[in-house]
């Protein structure tokens, strides 16, 4: 597992680093991750100073811009309360990549303790708070997508857990689950012919199985294949897990 040694999870307090995407596209997001986190009786602190996890420099290769942002990223979260990220991406890219660049850095011990206390939502709600199941009611078809950062992690399987307990929610299967959607951060850019067909096809065996909506822990997924999907003229109602778990609190889907 990626990120087995874990530190304990001993209070009710943690710091949400909302990333990018929650920033710039999805703030809806970040507000049902906290919705979601105080109806566990969670406090929630927001750093203000909070930028980007160091991911698309470490993925473009250029790790002396990614670690810059990455002790950043250390000093504005500072302290022993876990970090929780609704990204299954960015939260590997901190208690995973950003661990491999530092390997022969200095502060190499500060950088794996900011990543032993990183948490994915869904794994943070299952495995650090032992909640197993989730409350409410929500009458959809779900398909869930597994991104390829939650490999390795308990990120799917604590989404499949709280999912597959609401009243009401199916979880439908879908053939290739496990392939990419052809996002992948720099590589949509450097190589866009080859990533809309990934995400073609993903969204090809997606309909095939008719869900009513499409869930994602990583909204960098879900921003790629709604984008094809709205292009195509085939719009799918992609949402995130936080969402869903919010929404399940208050009766259903919103439109």
């Amino acid at each position: 597992m990626l990120n087995a040694e874990r530190a304990p999870v001993t209070g009710r307090k943690v710091q949400l680093m909302a990333t990018c995407l929650c920033d710039a596209f999805y703030d809806d997001v970040a507000a049902a991750t906290v919705e979601v986190l105080e109806h566990l009786g969670v406090e929630v602190v927001f750093p203000e100073g909070q930028t980007c996890c160091g991911q698309p420099a470490f993925n473009g290769g250029d790790w002396a811009a990614s670690r810059k942002v990455v002790r950043h990223t250390v000093r504005t979260f500072a302290g022993e309360d876990p970090v929780v990220i609704p990204s299954a991406s960015c939260a590997a890219m901190l208690f995973h990549g950003a661990v491999l660049e530092f390997e022969r850095e200095a502060d190499a011990a500060e950088v794996s303790a900011l990543g032993r206390r990183t948490w994915e939502l869904a794994d943070f709600i299952v495995n650090g708070l032992g909640v197993k199941t989730w409350p409410g009611r929500y009458e959809a078809r779900v398909a869930l997508h597994r991104s390829c950062h939650s490999r390795g992690t308990e990120t799917v399987p604590a989404a499949q857990a709280l999912l597959g307990s609401i009243a009401g929610l199916s979880l439908v299967e879908f053939g290739e689950a496990e392939q990419c959607c052809g996002f992948g951060g720099t590589f949509a850019v450097t190589f866009p012919h080859l990533s809309s067909a990934m995400g073609e096809l993903k969204l090809e065996h997606v309909r095939a199985v008719a869900p009513d909506e499409y869930v994602s822990p990583d909204m960098s997924c879900m921003m790629h294949l709604g984008g094809l999907a709205q292009a195509e003229g085939k719009p799918i109602r992609a949402r995130h897990l936080a969402q869903v778990l919010r929404d399940a609190l208050k009766g259903g889907p919103r439109s």
